[in-house]
């Protein structure tokens, strides 16, 4: 059954699609702390598909994330999970069928987009919206969001710059950062979704004015504070005469007197969870040692020392400060628990007059302490991020300097010492999170933002099969960049027009270069090439179909998004080393200059992204032969023109083979297409060697061209899949 016939028709209400690509994520038995990338974040966008699904204005809500096939990690090998009504989980294939930290991912983004858009294609209809969670997901986003004309929504969850300026402090080297973070990637993804975002939706005030504020196009305005929402139907205050849960019995394995009020904390095992200065402060407090158990939830583990290297240490060093101060029978600290214990554990705690402590260094929001708060919990949190937020609209706790060990102590026991003030606190919390927190109130101010959003759009309507005719017979697509790749060399050249003519008809034909229209149908006359079923021009910033040069005016209006060109001009004045190329190199849609020799290098390149970004203006800046600098439309490339003919041809991705030799081919070199880079290549397409996909031939110009058709058996059987679910997870 194809996915459009699971997908069933669609009503008249909103189809969003949500993005968040790493981790582990399904609908049900979340292993939320399982490792670093399976968190808030899962819980976030998995309760986000329910609530915006059971609101009247949606007909339906796709979560996509990446399919996962191996034999320890069961359940996440599924193309479709229903969660609930109209609300489904799909899984992509990216990359390697195992399980990938999300550092691992940025190879296969391209190719998750390009699945993702065949997907979206299959289906009767197209996304109104599309919401990206994270960079990852916002690097994904803002290529479907700019082929399909759907307004993009970005969340970024925890952001690069930040994430950078920590670990610098703790004194990690910038090379180590960039080797296991990809760091530079992670920001420059983040940057693209800001540029391209109809709004960002972010928990806390602090989280937009401190947090994305470090970036060049900072723009307060498009930034939505919501908060998430708490699952008030989980996490409920204890009822009268209810029994222990299950997990008490657990508990009572370490504890020497259970019925003592428990201090709670609930983390993954994370050195910037502070969880060791958690520990310091109870132990040097005798009072408190005396008055309370404390209940470290970390997670789940087999054996400590067959866990990664992160939290193996946090876990080491735990252990060592539990044996340094003798807390056994003190401390419970279980080695499983299932996600059902999580409310029982809140409401033990309740129970027992105890609190919730979360001592992080940094909490970009903290859904840990809403849970405690709707379950009766007083709470004491970090004085950073999230925690602000939440305890000046609950009013059910402390903030402290998570450094400050003798402060944290004392804070804990003026807590527990205080029975009117905690019975105060705890109903404070309930109430508000009631009010303030609630996933229907959540999605209420979600969706009057995207109702303003459409209310803008100039989304194009138009049925799956439109344009279809414009190359009937085509079921796959050559098409090649001209100079260098193309032409160059006559001998090959003609080799490849006579493979072409004696090609049947399903092949469709097109070039793809930086020159403008009519230069590039001047030298390909000179180099007898025939009409091109369709011409990319001026770096993909125009679209031009057969013999009568028809312009593709969706294409136009597609790209025609915040490209303001007089202010590109001003901002770019006093730039040095660039030039301003003769007057019929501009286009409507492309600035061109010539770069001085060495201006190529990545900190005048970087410095030129940042003017431009401080100034609000939003353009793609593109560097080839080390000389040629063309500023285009953010959605304008060759790489995205190709997939828009791709997609409005309905011919597959990965049946283009595309053929190039410099940086402006890059883009539609990567992905699912079949990439050819020929042997005359310009330096900068040097680091795609050993990509999947991209195939560097030995020959230049046409023969190279020649050569990987060769290689990929592109007139024979090209690899290709149906657009179905169950062939997305085909890796």
């Amino acid at each position: 059954m194809s996915s459009a016939e699971n997908f069933g028709n669609f009503g008249s209400g909103l189809y969003i699609v949500l993005i968040s690509v790493h981790g582990l994520i399904r609908g049900h038995d979340l292993e939320l702390g399982r490792d670093a990338d399976t968190g808030g974040q899962v819980l976030y966008v998995v309760e986000l598909l329910r609530a915006l699904a059971a609101h009247p204005a949606v007909e339906r809500v796709d979560l996509l994330t990446r399919c996962i096939v191996e034999s320890r990690l069961p359940g996440y090998d599924e193309p479709m999970e229903e969660v609930a009504p109209g609300a489904n989980i799909v899984r992509i294939a990216c990359g390697p069928r195992r399980y990938l930290r999300k550092e691992a991912l940025w190879p296969h983004l391209d190719s998750f987009a390009d699945r993702a858009l065949r997907y979206l294609r299959s289906l009767s209809r197209l996304p109104d919206l599309i919401h990206a969670h994270y960079a990852d997901a916002g690097y994904v986003g803002v290529r479907l969001s700019s082929l399909l004309e759907a307004p993009l929504v970005f969340t970024g969850h925890s952001l690069g710059h930040v994430k950078r300026e920590r670990l610098l402090e703790k004194g990690v080297s910038t090379d180590v950062i960039e080797s296991q973070y990809r760091m530079t990637a992670r920001i420059e993804a983040e940057n693209q979704a800001l540029d391209n975002a109809a709004f960002i939706v972010a928990s806390t005030h602090q989280e937009v004015e401190v947090q994305y504020s470090r970036y060049d196009n900072y723009q307060p305005k498009r930034m939505v504070v919501i908060p998430p929402g708490v699952d008030l139907q989980r996490f409920h205050p204890p009822l009268r005469g209810e029994a222990r849960p299950p997990i008490y019995s657990e508990l009572c394995r370490f504890l020497r007197h259970p019925e003592k009020p428990m201090i709670l904390a609930l983390s993954r095992p994370d050195p910037r969870k502070n969880l060791p200065a958690l520990i310091h402060a109870y132990a040097q407090h005798k009072k408190l040692r005396d008055l309370a158990n404390l209940v470290l939830i970390t997670g789940n583990r087999d054996d400590v020392m067959a866990m990664e290297k992160g939290p193996r240490r946090t876990l080491t060093e735990l252990m060592q400060l539990i044996d340094h101060y003798d807390l056994y029978g003190n401390i419970a600290y279980p080695k499983h628990h299932q996600p059902g214990d999580v409310p029982d554990l809140y409401r033990l705690a309740a129970r027992s007059r105890g609190l919730f402590v979360n001592p992080a260094l940094t909490e970009p929001f903290g859904l840990t302490l809403l849970e405690a708060a709707a379950s009766g919990l007083p709470v004491i949190a970090t004085n950073d991020g999230g925690p602000q937020d939440i305890i000046a609209y609950c009013r059910n706790g402390l903030l402290v300097d998570p450094l400050d060990i003798d402060a944290l102590g004392e804070a804990m026991c003026s807590v527990l010492s205080d029975r009117a003030r905690w019975q105060h606190w705890s109903k404070a919390g309930i109430a508000g999170a009631k009010r303030h927190f609630s996933w229907e109130g959540h999605v209420r101010g979600y969706l009057r933002e995207v109702h303003k959003v459409m209310a803008g759009s100039r989304r194009r309507q138009r049925g799956a099969n439109a344009a279809r005719s414009r190359l009937p017979s085509a079921d796959r697509i050559l098409v090649c960049d001209v100079d260098n790749t193309l032409i160059g060399d006559r001998n090959g050249l003609d080799q490849l027009m006579q493979v072409m003519r004696d090609t049947p008809a399903r092949l469709g034909f097109g070039v793809a270069t930086g020159r403008h229209l009519q230069a590039a149908l001047k030298v390909l006359k000179q180099w007898r090439v025939p009409m091109p079923d369709f011409i990319i021009s001026a770096a993909g910033s125009e679209i031009h179909y057969g013999p009568k040069l028809v312009e593709d005016e969706g294409w136009k209006r597609h790209i025609d998004h915040r490209f303001e060109p007089d202010r590109v001009l001003t901002a770019m004045q006093g730039v040095r080393g660039v030039r301003m190329q003769p007057a019929d190199e501009q286009r409507r849609f492309k600035i061109s200059y010539f770069l001085d020799a060495g201006s190529c290098d990545h900190g005048v390149m970087l410095e030129i992204v940042r003017r431009l970004r401080r100034a609000d203006i939003h353009v793609n800046v593109i560097c080839s032969y080390q000389k040629y600098l063309d500023l285009l439309p953010v959605r304008a490339s060759k790489g995205a023109a190709l997939r828009h003919i791709a997609d409005k041809w309905g011919v597959p991705i990965d049946r283009v083979l595309a053929a190039g030799d410099a940086g402006n081919d890059e883009e539609m070199l990567s992905g699912e297409t079949l990439g050819v880079v020929v042997a005359n290549y310009s330096a900068e397409l040097e680091r795609l060697r050993g990509r999947d996909r991209i195939y560097f031939a030995q020959a230049p110009y046409a023969l190279g061209i020649l050569e990987g058709i060769r290689h990929y058996d592109f007139l024979g059987r090209p690899r290709s899949r149906e657009p179905s679910t169950q062939a997305l997870v085909t890796a």
